[in-house]
């Protein structure tokens, strides 16, 4: 008798149990659903926040187009930079040109300007080239060989070779033709052994400073 007391006591035990389980699976299950309820209603007023997404077909064909515009605003962009840079390259060569150009005239300026000065000098060292020859010619024969005379006509020499190397040469006219632009005419001889307009002697010896007249020769000229 105990033992049906405690079997049934047992089966009445677990009879209870059950509801209590089946109690908790519902309460979980209700719990699970209003926590997806919960779930679809946050979804849905985020959506509305942020507004309804784009279609992939749409969102794909607005990339494909945008990107088309950034490269025809880029090759409009570099068409221009390219643009710039030949005006600039156009602009740098003019302006080297002009450099060029301004740089000529002032090395022509100066050195005509140098000739001008140079011309006003050497002038007014002939005369002195003329004393020395005056006085070599001057000197006898018999004293050209003693130890004053010959430092006179060392100096004479060393003179001409500095004017040589500065560009000054003398004409040596006597026996050339009649020059207008490099003589001067003072007298006029007759004389058959030497042709027309020909340069009989030189009175006074003339120098060229390169290629202009430093000064004209004094000559007589055969009719």
């Amino acid at each position: 008798m105990e033992e049906k007391k405690k079997n049934n006591a047992n089966r009445n035990g677990t009879k209870k149990k059950q509801p209590e389980g089946k109690a908790t699976e519902e309460k979980v299950e209700e719990v699970a659903v209003e926590s997806t309820e919960e779930t679809e209603v946050e979804a849905k007023e985020v959506e509305k926040e942020s507004g309804p997404k784009p279609a992939k077909g749409k969102k794909g064909n607005r990339r494909s187009g945008g990107g088309g515009g950034n490269n025809k605003a880029m090759e409009v962009e570099l068409n221009k930079q390219k643009e710039l840079v030949e005006e600039a390259n156009d602009k740098y060569k003019r302006l080297l040109a002009e450099f060029e150009n301004a740089r000529n005239r002032n090395e022509k300026e100066s050195k005509r300007m140098y000739d001008i000065g140079a011309k006003e000098v050497l002038e007014k060292l002939l005369p002195v080239v003329d004393n020395f020859e005056r006085a070599l010619q001057a000197i006898p024969e018999e004293d050209r060989e003693r130890a004053f005379e010959q430092g006179v006509d060392k100096i004479y020499k060393q003179l001409i070779v500095a004017l040589e190397e500065i560009g000054v040469t003398p004409m040596n006219a006597e026996g050339t033709e009649f020059n207008p632009d490099l003589h001067n005419a003072v007298m006029h001889v007759e004389d058959e052994e030497l042709g027309d307009n020909i340069v009989a002697e030189e009175l006074q010896k003339g120098y060229m400073y390169k290629d202009e007249v430093l000064r004209h020769s004094m000559v007589k000229v055969a009719n």
